[in-house]
């Protein structure tokens, strides 16, 4: 990554440094959407610095556009290897959790992208698909700018993205929820998770609500996703709460309202909901050890 070096006349990173600082938070983004994991959005981000230094900024005309190419081209090899990756994953893969600013919620759009439940709704995508929606539905890229990075002619992508949209929109979440009933349902389950009060969560579950969650192989988590209100709610209430060397606290996590449990000082689970018509329609329970690591600092996203 780069090491912020120096012009010979001023204290201003040189023109490519200074060019991938101002893009980097977008990048990430970028990779982060394609992927569902912050490791391996960090590992494209090296690639694409790696690349970006051998290129004569001379021969570029966008570089935000020059430096989004890199970026999806990586992240696309990537993710073909991702999906190889996962086909022998313990368990249910969930995506790598982010601990996230404010801002990012107010992004209505943004916050949408990076949710954990749509993070899962793109995994249903092929790569290419996953790419060109990424681009143009959140990014708001042109169908030449995209075409170039995905290697597609851009009435290919045209086709694409309209295939690709038609599929998301059957998957995304059904209605859309004000940000005063996603406070009410995100507070009604942490009080109720809290206490222990079934009745309380039975209120707030839909009754064909998932419970989905990750231990990686390394710590225990329900080996299969969990269906039914009466059945999560019987495991939230046995569960996080009552372990008195656990404690839970709100966070933001991929700009919505979510819960963290730390036990012995390090976070042990996130838990992230999804909302659908005023009702928590699924639960996301992350706990491998490898996917915590963003949950101690805030990452910045931008699109």
């Amino acid at each position: 990554m780069p090491d912020t070096a120096r012009t010979e006349t001023d204290d201003r990173p040189d023109p490519a440094t200074e060019a991938f600082l101002s893009h980097r938070n977008l990048l990430f983004t970028v990779a982060y959407e394609m992927l569902g994991s912050a490791a391996d959005a960090e590992d494209v981000l090296q690639e694409t610095w790696l690349r970006w230094v051998g290129v004569d900024l001379d021969t570029v005309r966008d570089r935000r556009a020059f430096l989004v190419r890199i970026t999806t081209r990586q992240a696309l090899d990537r993710l073909r290897a991702l999906g190889r990756r996962k086909e022998s994953y313990v368990g249910s893969w969930l995506p790598e959790p982010l601990l996230t600013a404010p801002d990012v919620a107010e992004d209505v759009e943004l916050a949408d992208s990076v949710s954990m439940a749509m993070l899962l709704v793109l995994e249903t995508l092929a790569p290419t698909e996953r790419a060109v929606f990424v681009l143009r539905e959140v990014f708001d890229l042109g169908y030449d700018e995209i075409a170039d990075a995905v290697d597609k002619t851009p009435a290919a992508v045209r086709q694409i993205a309209h295939r690709a949209r038609a599929h998301v929109a059957e998957r995304r979440p059904r209605g859309a929820v004000s940000p005063a009933e996603t406070r009410a349902a995100f507070e009604a389950f942490q009080r109720a998770t809290e206490t222990g009060d079934l009745q309380g969560l039975l209120d707030v579950l839909a009754p064909d609500v998932v419970l989905v969650g990750d231990g990686g192989g390394v710590r225990q988590a329900v080996p299969r996703p969990i269906v039914g209100a009466l059945k999560v709610a019987r495991l939230l209430t046995s569960g996080p709460g009552r372990d008195a060397a656990a404690w839970l606290r709100p966070a933001q996590v991929n700009g919505h309202p979510a819960m963290v449990l730390h036990r012995d000082g390090e976070v042990d689970t996130v838990l992230a909901i999804r909302i659908d018509d005023g009702l928590i329609t699924g639960i996301y329970a992350v706990r491998n050890p490898e996917k915590l690591s963003h949950m101690e600092q805030e990452t910045s996203l931008s699109r």
